[in-house]
C-alpha cells in the first residue's frame, strides 16, 4: 500500500480514481509548479477524504462515486475531521485541496460534481487584536507630531491618531468627518458601518489636539470642508495616515501590528482594563454584536497571564 506522498496508488480508491490522482499530481507539478510540500499537503488532504468515503459507504470509491458525492457527504467528512481535532485553518486547506481536485476532474472531462460548489470553507477565527500599551500609545501620539517637515501636518497627524485612540474610531470614520461634524460640546456623532450612527464622548486631550491642528491648518474652514486635509487641501487619504503611523512606529521600534486600527483596539482594551462595562464599550465602538466586543476580554486575559508568568514568584519558580 503506497502512502499519500507516493500518489495514493493503491490507497483507498479504485483504479480509475488512482489513475486520475496520478494525472492530477503530474498536472500540479508541471502546470501549476506546485512545491513538493504543497503537493504532499494536498495529497494528504485528498487521502483523508477517500479514506472517509471508503468507511462511509463501505467500499472503495470509484470515479462514479466521486461524481455522485452529495453535499451531505462532504459535510460529514468535515465534521469527522473536526471531531478528530483538526483546526479550522487545516480544515479550510483540506476543503481547498479536495475542491481543487474536483475542479481538475471537471475541466479534464472526467466527471462533474455540482455539490462541492456549495460546500462552504470553514470560518477561521480572526486573530486577537494587538493593542499598544498605554505608555507606547502616548509616546506614539507625541512622536507623530514631530515626524513631518510641515508643522501643521505634524499637528494633523497627532490630532487624527489622538482621535482614533481617544474615541475608538475607525480610520474611515475619522476621515469622513467634516468641519460641521465637529461638536462644540463634548459628544461627537459618528457614522459607522451600515450608516449606523453612535455618539462618543470627546475627551479634553482629543479636543485640544484637534483644535491645535485646526489653528495651524493653512486652509480656510467652511462647514462642508473635510476636517482632516491632505497637503494639497483635499480630504486626507487613509494611505497617508497609515504612512504617518508607519513612520512613528518605526522610530519607536514598534511591531507592524501598530497600525491606526490598533489604536481603536487599544482604546477598547484600556477601557476594559480600567473596569469599564463591556456593553458600554460595545456602544462606543459601534459593534452590532456583543460577541465582537468580547474578543477584548480574551486580549485582557492574555495580558494578565503574561504579567503573571513574568512577575508571580510561583511562575518564576516553575520556569527555573
Amino acid at each position: 500500500m503506497a502512502g499519500p506522498a507516493d500518489g495514493l496508488i493503491g490507497f483507498s480508491a479504485r483504479e480509475d480514481v488512482q489513475a486520475a490522482i496520478a494525472s492530477w499530481r503530474r498536472w500540479m507539478e508541471v502546470e501549476k509548479r506546485a512545491s513538493p510540500h504543497t503537493l504532499s499537503a494536498y495529497t494528504r488532504d485528498l487521502a483523508t477524504f477517500l479514506e472517509f468515503l471508503t468507511g462511509y459507504h463501505g467500499r472503495l470509491p470509484a470515479l462514479n462515486d466521486l461524481g455522485e458525492a452529495r453535499l451531505a457527504d462532504f459535510r460529514a467528512w468535515l465534521a469527522r475531521r473536526a471531531a478528530d481535532g483538526l483546526g479550522a485553518s487545516s480544515r479550510a486547506r483540506a476543503v481547498s485541496s479536495v475542491r481543487g481536485f474536483f475542479r481538475w476532474l471537471d475541466r479534464s472531462g472526467a466527471l462533474h460534481n455540482a455539490a462541492i460548489g456549495s460546500l462552504r470553507t470553514p470560518k477561521q477565527a480572526k486573530p486577537l487584536p494587538k493593542p499598544l500599551t498605554e505608555r507606547d500609545a502616548a509616546a506614539l501620539l507625541d512622536l507623530a507630531a514631530e515626524a513631518p517637515d510641515e508643522p501643521w501636518i505634524g499637528r494633523r497627524d497627532r490630532a487624527l491618531l489622538t482621535l482614533l485612540y481617544g474615541c475608538g474610531l475607525r480610520i474611515d470614520e475619522a476621515l469622513s468627518l467634516d468641519i460641521r461634524d465637529w461638536p462644540s460640546a463634548d459628544l461627537l456623532t459618528v457614522t459607522g458601518k451600515g450608516r449606523k450612527q453612535r455618539v462618543v464622548p470627546v475627551l479634553p486631550a482629543v479636543r485640544e489636539a484637534v483644535e491645535a491642528y485646526r489653528t495651524a491648518c493653512p486652509y480656510a474652514e467652511a462647514p462642508g470642508r473635510p476636517l482632516f486635509l491632505g497637503a494639497r487641501g483635499g480630504r486626507l487619504n487613509a494611505a497617508v495616515a497609515q504612512k504617518a503611523m508607519r513612520l512613528a512606529r518605526g522610530m519607536m521600534g514598534l511591531p507592524e501590528t501598530a497600525t491606526p486600527h490598533a489604536l481603536r483596539h487599544s482604546f477598547a482594551t484600556h477601557l476594559l482594563t480600567d473596569g469599564s462595562d463591556l456593553r458600554a464599550i460595545q456602544d462606543l465602538l459601534g459593534h452590532a454584536s456583543l460577541s465582537t466586543t468580547q474578543r477584548y476580554t480574551e486580549v485582557e486575559a492574555d495580558r494578565l497571564m503574561e504579567l503573571y508568568d513574568r512577575a508571580h514568584p510561583r511562575a518564576r519558580a516553575k520556569q527555573s
